[in-house]
């Protein structure tokens, strides 16, 4: 959830990581600090609220130095305030830390580390770090590396972390486990990131450390990275590689938000998710990644789909892709539901666990549960290099290049494209579907990213919409079928940005309950395109029509007998129906957006949420 950033080299560090913390603050934005070492001493400065206000609050204050820590948090234990803001530091001053992850264990900890006459600040778990790893270095008598080591080895939980000593100040200490972190090296220049945003301005050859990783970075020299599953820490030969991240992707390109952006870069998105898997025919599907795991996901029993928020609907809609098409029984998981209970997993089962980050801890907690009994483990997600491409046995990147907007839009339409390219090829090579229907598939594939540039040149209309929803305190969308996920899609991108309660439900099932909300405050947003269930569809809005409900529809273009029905309707083009979510979600991103907008909402870092939910 934090953002971390930390620099050792020849450069003022300051600039280097502030703008570092501005690129990360989609991760958290409660409090930002930075911690600067500056000759024998730790010069810190931390500030409630956005990296800005930390930037205003250091301008004229002291902030040399050539090596230095930084970050931008989302709360977890202890409210957003300056005492909570990391970094932490040892009572004596002679040590920061700074830290992205819960320490499970950290009361414990405390409790004991009290009774050693150590005292308390904040009312964070990183604070327990700090303390324990001082602890460590005055009982044993071991170098801060050692300490750090032996620390980690008493703690639960997840973490990354960066450390700034007085004991050393041309070294930095770096560690990981459960959260992203990755070192980039120019030269002599190293930078740390808790992804590649604050470092590839810098550089693109970057190390990715894995679970149980401390890396040691001293001026001038090589990096050091030892495991502390290792019961000999031998040295590890750090394995460079080229990050896959572009400057040009970080910037807003002429767009007001991030997440305008990326709704528009969804023809783009889609295009690259599919680039490369379908040949020249349209006669051929591959996914190159899961080649050698094909067999056994043409052999299973059952899928079981495991995912969070919008990487959930997205599984949901590949519910219907896989059983419609590969005729193969899925069930679909919230992750962090899934890591709790005794679920009963074969080894003929095949876990698809789908993480836009690959940092999802619930979601990597699920995928550890699914290799334990021995099912076949693949992973989709949008991050190269990430902790679910690296601990998935095999997947499929979506390719729909960096999402900074918290709420996420073209990170679903990318999974969707990829699950639906998954399953065209196993049904094709189970022989589930013709041949003549499969081609009509590859082909309707093909031209959803037209589609979706239909749909997005009725901004304005859309716009309009928003005026009349902006004004109302709740709302529900209705879908059924494949575009049910569609519905709770729709519903949860309004709540999460404008803050206006939502609720997504198939619409058969509003006269077993959710109807008695219905008056004449209330708009239903319908997804009611051309499909099997149409005239269902119908029924259910002249239900809600009865009890004086306000409907916008979704529909096809063409509709005459919904768009009678409603106050306001928006049309889009002609689609599969089992295609219908990747255009049909686009005007309710759309929607929620304008809607936030007009409610002076920040779109881009709504309240109390961060990008990547790296804890529980």
């Amino acid at each position: 959830m934090c953002g971390i950033v930390a620099y050792l080299g020849n450069r003022d560090a300051y600039p280097i990581l502030i703008e570092g913390l501005r690129k990360l603050e989609y991760r958290g934005y409660d409090s930002a600090g930075v911690a600067l070492m500056q000759d024998d001493h730790i010069q810190m400065y931390k500030k409630k609220g956005r990296v800005d206000e930390l930037d205003q609050y250091c301008s004229g204050r002291d902030t040399r130095g050539t090596a230095g820590i930084a970050h931008t948090r989302w709360a977890t234990h202890g409210e957003p305030n300056e005492e909570n803001a990391h970094p932490h530091i040892a009572e004596d001053g002679s040590m920061a830390l700074i830290h992205n992850g819960i320490i499970e264990n950290y009361l414990s900890l405390k409790k004991q580390l009290i009774q050693e006459g150590f005292t308390f600040k904040s009312e964070t778990d990183t604070e327990v770090l700090v303390h324990l790893i001082k602890s460590i270095q005055k009982k044993e008598d071991v170098a801060l590396p050692e300490a750090v080591m032996m620390a980690l080895s008493m703690v639960e939980g997840t973490y990354a972390l960066a450390i700034l000593s007085v004991d050393d100040p041309d070294r930095l200490i770096v560690a990981k486990k459960g959260s992203p972190l990755l070192i980039g090296r120019d030269g002599h220049d190293y930078f740390v990131g808790s992804d590649g945003a604050p470092i590839v301005e810098y550089t693109q050859d970057v190390v990715y450390l894995e679970d149980g990783d401390v890396g040691v970075i001293k001026r001038g020299k090589a990096l050091k990275i030892r495991n502390i599953n290792d019961e000999k820490h031998l040295l590890k030969r750090p394995s460079f590689q080229k990050l896959e991240l572009s400057l040009e992707q970080l910037e807003k390109g002429g767009f007001d938000t991030y997440m305008l952006k990326e709704i528009f870069e969804q023809p783009k998105a889609v295009i690259d998710s599919m680039r490369g898997r379908i040949n020249l025919k349209k006669d051929v599907v591959s996914l190159g990644g899961i080649i050698e795991y094909e067999q056994k996901m043409l052999n299973a029993r059952r899928f079981i789909i495991v995912a969070c928020g919008t990487s959930w609907h997205a599984g949901l809609v590949a519910e219907h892709l896989f059983e419609t098409l590969v005729r193969i029984p899925v069930e679909v998981e919230y992750a962090s539901e899934f890591r709790y209970r005794d679920p009963i997993i074969r080894e003929d089962d095949v876990l698809i666990a789908i993480s836009q980050s690959g940092e999802t801890a619930d979601t990597l907690a699920a995928v550890e549960i699914g290799k334990k009994h021995g099912a076949t483990v693949i992973g989709i997600c949008n991050v190269v290099g990430s902790t679910l491409a690296r601990e998935t046995m095999a997947g499929s990147y979506t390719h729909a290049g960096p999402e900074i907007g918290v709420a996420s839009t073209k990170a679903f339409t990318a999974q969707v494209t990829v699950l639906t390219l998954m399953a065209l090829s196993l049904a094709e090579k189970k022989g589930t579907i013709s041949k003549s229907q499969y081609h009509q598939l590859i082909n309707d594939l093909e031209s959803i990213p037209n589609k979706i540039s239909q749909v997005l040149e009725q901004e304005q209309h859309i716009q309009r919409i928003a005026q009349y929803v902006a004004t109302k305190p709740n709302a529900m969308f209705l879908g059924r079928g494949v575009n049910f996920p569609v519905a709770l899609e729709g519903a949860l991108k309004l709540k999460e940005i404008s803050y206006i309660h939502a609720e997504g439900y198939p619409a058969a099932e509003i006269k077993h309950g959710p109807i008695a909300l219905v008056d004449t405050n209330m708009p239903v947003i319908v997804i009611a395109t051309e499909q099997k269930t149409y005239d269902k569809v119908v029924s259910n809005i002249q239900e809600i029509i009865a009890r004086k409900g306000t409907i916008i529809s979704v529909v096809t273009e063409g509709d005459t007998a919904v768009k009678k029905m409603s106050k306001f309707c928006i049309e889009i083009p002609k689609t599969e129906e089992l295609l219908t979510p990747l255009v049909a979600s686009v005007p309710l991103q759309l929607l929620a957006y304008h809607v936030a907008v007009i409610r002076d909402c920040d779109v881009d870092k709504p309240r109390n949420l961060a990008k990547s939910v790296s804890v529980e």
